[in-house]
């Protein structure tokens, strides 16, 4: 069995293409403010591709630096500042912040109509009621465009989601479950017993986990959809940069189990920009200036 690639970069550029016939007939373009904290590598590098994209869409960015010292009060002035400012339609901050124990606060101090990320408790709170009508986080959104637009089934299926991030892990979970999707979901974590079992009996086994090689090939199930979140950085001494971005999945052992799966990078990732883009338009048609 030769599995088939989901191509997240071309699903990605269609969503764009879309955007800019948007954009273009605004009279004001979006404008996203980001604001990163400390000197992450690689929360550099995806704010830095969130810019490039959204620059070359017509979506005018702001970035803010503050230092790894920086505290809650700063943080939080900083997004109020943005709140306050009816020129700044979406508001996001890279995750992860130097301390974890913050993301709460900074969640919550976000303006849930600016709130493009999707993780203010009143956005998340209307998508776990399946009420709609609140921005939606990016990843999980762009994992369940691409299972649509590949016609992959998920109604009455059973997905195994590894991973309870706020982010990823919970939401998809949530999306999966809502009506129109239909899936039966397991949702599994460190401290899941019979990790290896359980991800072999999913229809769809989608892994956010961040551990590189966790998936063999042994996880999966003949046949199944395979949807690698992970974005891992390791050693790699052949690469200029002595690093290489790798998923959670054994790729190569999962081309011979699978009939679907993502290659990383190319798969989740550029649909995640893609929809955090599409967030930030729907925010400037709702927000009107």
């Amino acid at each position: 069995m030769t599995a088939t690639l989901l191509d997240g970069r071309s699903a990605a550029e269609e969503i764009l293409g879309a955007i800019v016939g948007e954009v273009s007939r605004l009279d004001r373009p979006p404008h996203l403010a980001i604001l990163r904290v400390g000197e992450n590598e690689a929360s550099r590098c995806y704010v830095e591709r969130k810019c490039a994209t959204a620059k070359r869409i017509g979506i005018r960015t702001t970035s803010r630096v503050l230092t790894a010292s920086a505290n809650l009060e700063e943080i939080i002035g900083q997004i109020d500042r943005w709140n306050g400012d009816s020129g700044i339609h979406g508001i996001l901050v890279q995750m992860p912040l130097p301390d974890s124990a913050m993301h709460g606060a900074v969640f919550d101090a976000i303006d849930p109509k600016k709130d493009v990320d999707g993780f203010n408790p009143h956005n998340f709170g209307l998508l776990a009621q399946g009420r709609g009508g609140g921005f939606v986080p990016c990843t999980p959104n762009g994992i369940v465009h691409l299972l649509r637009r590949y016609g992959i089934a998920t109604s009455g299926r059973h997905v195994v989601v590894i991973g309870r991030s706020t982010i990823v892990g919970r939401p998809l979970s949530l999306l999966l479950q809502s009506r129109g999707m239909d899936a039966t979901v397991t949702q599994c974590h460190s401290k899941s017993e019979n990790l290896r079992e359980i991800a072999k009996s999913g229809h769809i086994l989608i892994s956010a986990a961040g551990s590189p090689g966790l998936v063999g090939g042994d996880w999966i199930g003949d046949g199944a959809v395979v949807v690698d979140v992970g974005q891992n950085f390791i050693a790699d001494p052949s690469a200029p940069s002595g690093k290489r971005l790798v998923g959670d999945v054994d790729f190569a052992a999962a081309l011979d189990r699978c009939s679907y799966v993502t290659p990383v990078p190319g798969g989740v990732g550029p649909l995640t920009v893609a929809m955090l883009m599409k967030n930030v338009l729907m925010a400037r048609i709702a927000n009107g200036c």
